[in-house]
């Protein structure tokens, strides 16, 4: 719960930002000269730029939580018993047993949105941010296309839930796009 009140408060702070940025963007436009209108134009490409990324965001975010509820509901969602450290962080070497499962599960069926959403999770318990992204891409794009999944239209708004390009995830061969490195990247 404090993750999505977090999440929330960050997209308010942004969207004032953007408003606040913008109305100086039309500011500098009302203005007139050549100068003005050329820096005005400018300003409001990053409010532009910063409501996509964070509508973007805001898909991955409730795609990948509408997978989570249904594998929990499936009874197939990782089990967060994994060693911490005083301070409250995952064990590197406990993370790091858990991702070679994941991986192994991964590389046996490689067209399953479930085991990509467990390779995902242990990576982000490996710390492993961008290949956690990718493997959940990966797990959206695999579960939005299958039958009777929700249709998919191809446009360049749903390109970050395509499939992980061969070589996205380290993959060891352009042939074996689900054999995942480990998160340390040896």
């Amino acid at each position: 719960m404090r993750a999505k009140i977090t999440y929330l408060v960050t997209a308010a702070v942004l969207v004032f930002y953007f408003v606040l940025v913008g109305s100086r963007g039309l500011m500098l436009i009302r203005h007139g000269t050549l100068v003005t209108v050329t820096f005005g134009i400018a300003v409001l490409i990053l409010p532009v730029i910063g409501v996509w990324f964070l509508w973007k965001n805001t898909q991955f975010v409730r795609r990948a939580n509408a997978l989570a509820a249904e594998l929990d509901a499936e009874g197939g969602l990782p089990v967060d018993d994994l060693a911490r450290t005083p301070s409250g962080r995952i064990d590197r070497d406990a993370a790091d047993a858990v991702f070679t499962k994941r991986r192994e599960e991964t590389e046996d069926a490689p067209d399953d949105w479930r085991t990509w959403f467990r390779l995902a999770v242990a990576y982000q318990d490996a710390r492993d941010t961008p290949r956690a992204r990718k493997a959940m891409q990966r797990a959206i794009a695999l579960h939005r296309s299958r039958p009777g999944a929700p249709s998919a239209h191809p446009t360049a708004s749903n390109a970050p839930d395509t499939p992980a390009p061969s070589g996205a995830l380290d993959t060891p061969a352009p042939s074996s796009p689900a054999a995942p490195s480990s998160p340390s990247g040896a």
